[in-house]
């Protein structure tokens, strides 16, 4: 009897940390979306650079705590919070912070996921026939390709990219290692446009969000997502001569 009741409590306690995510996010998108905002950087732009003109080592760590927050909690102002570290930061170090808080943040929110339900998920896949096992095996023989392309390509949203790897059992050293580079180019876009805001604050202007989807940014970055994608064409074309 004793037995029998612990397990359902362990399920429920592998389950808390996800839930908690989920309630924080849907508490988040509703009360937060007003503070995490455009707006309430530009009207608090000078208490942020006095402040972290009087501690920079402090300002340095509560920004990647924030950070790390909103991704972990699928809070809305990522994008914000980014703009914030290029114009607290400028592009670098500022492109450095925000791309180690985006993967810390990152991580936790797989961490959970894949505690919750990616672990037995992943298992039934395995364990299962037909066209999902078939969809398992093509994700598992070309992770490091897939993990890069959901990265890389600017139409994934950062939460789904977060959890599907949870989901299929993709390892945690290669969840962040493709996190951390797969960021990389979209972060110092927006970082860079974060570092010009001064000028866009005093023309009263706002950052211009789209620019990742000019052609001089958005076709280098689709190259590279390409690229992450040549193993699983070259995979299928050898195996369609193995066919023949």
């Amino acid at each position: 009897m004793t037995e029998m009741t612990q397990a359902p409590k362990s399920g429920l306690a592998k389950r808390l940390p996800l839930i908690a995510i989920l309630l924080v996010a849907i508490v988040g998108a509703f009360t937060l979306k007003d503070y995490l905002s455009f707006e309430t950087l530009r009207e608090n732009r000078e208490a942020l650079l006095a402040f972290r003109d009087a501690n920079y080592l402090g300002t340095v760590l509560v920004f990647i705590g924030i950070y790390v927050a909103i991704v972990a909690f699928s809070l809305p102002g990522a994008s914000v919070a980014t703009l914030t570290g290029g114009f607290l930061f400028a592009t670098f170090p500022g492109s450095l912070f925000n791309v180690l808080a985006a993967t810390i943040g990152a991580i936790l929110i797989f961490l959970a996921a894949r505690w919750g339900f990616g672990e037995k998920l992943a298992a039934k896949m395995e364990n299962s026939d037909g066209a999902v096992k078939r969809i398992k095996d093509g994700i598992d023989e070309n992770q490091w390709s897939m993990l890069f392309m959901i990265r890389l390509v600017p139409a994934v949203p950062f939460v789904v990219a977060n959890l599907v790897p949870a989901f299929v059992g993709v390892p945690l050293s290669r969840f962040a290692i493709s996190t951390f580079l797969g960021i990389i180019p979209g972060t110092v876009v927006y970082t860079s446009v974060g570092a010009g805001l001064g000028e866009v604050f005093a023309a009263g202007e706002t950052p211009n969000l789209g620019i990742i989807f000019e052609p001089h940014i958005i076709l280098p970055i689709l190259g590279l997502a390409a690229l992450s994608a040549l193993p699983i064409v070259i995979k299928a074309i050898r195996g369609q001569k193995d066919k023949a």
